[in-house]
């Protein structure tokens, strides 16, 4: 079995055992996650390849992290991510990319991801659901982030934090790779 299929496999089983224990059938999960219920079907069978955006909109309607919807169990009190063993999420048109290293286990996880964005790309995101708090930390080169139809630039060492409830993007500006951190807070459950 490859990579990718294994990888698949736990998606596939982690998205039925969250949709279970929501007590969500495949239709209103479906519904609620604006995904088509034979991509749902698809999915929880380990087939097809669901993107980022679909990812996401799973995730949030669960009411769990992205990397828990990716990730199998862990027995380890430490974990250690190395960009280089982890499939980015997204790639951009020019080479950018997205991954997801890690999430934080507890009431209320935290996603952290790194980017690579390079001139001229972007990534846009649908709002996640209430409660969300993301930062963005430019380690290198420039961007620009859109929040809610507002543009704030942003530059090496320069860090931004905002409520991800509304519509957001993260623009690769100047002349070089921009790279940064970005964390993602869930809030705490029920």
């Amino acid at each position: 079995m490859s990579e990718a299929d294994a990888a698949l496999r736990t998606v596939a089983h982690n998205v039925k055992a969250a949709r279970t224990r929501a007590g969500l059938s495949l239709d209103e999960l479906g519904r609620r996650a604006r995904v088509s219920k034979g991509a749902l079907v698809g999915l929880e069978k380990a087939q097809g390849n669901p993107n980022l955006a679909t990812l996401v909109r799973l995730a949030d309607t669960l009411g769990i992290s992205v990397s828990a919807l990716m990730e199998g169990t862990v027995e380890d009190r430490v974990r250690i991510a190395s960009a280089d063993a982890i499939a980015p999420l997204w790639t951009g048109e020019h080479g950018g990319d997205a991954r997801l290293m890690l999430t934080t286990a507890g009431p209320a996880p935290v996603e952290i991801w790194r980017w690579r964005l390079e001139p001229g790309e972007q990534y846009p995101s649908h709002p996640h659901q209430a409660g969300v708090q993301e930062t963005v930390s430019v380690t290198s080169g420039r961007m620009v982030l859109i929040v809610d139809g507002v543009e704030h630039a942003l530059e090496t060492g320069q860090t931004a934090a905002f409520g991800g409830d509304v519509p957001h993007a993260y623009h690769g500006s100047g002349t070089a790779s921009c790279t940064l951190v970005m964390t993602v807070q869930l809030p705490s459950g029920p």
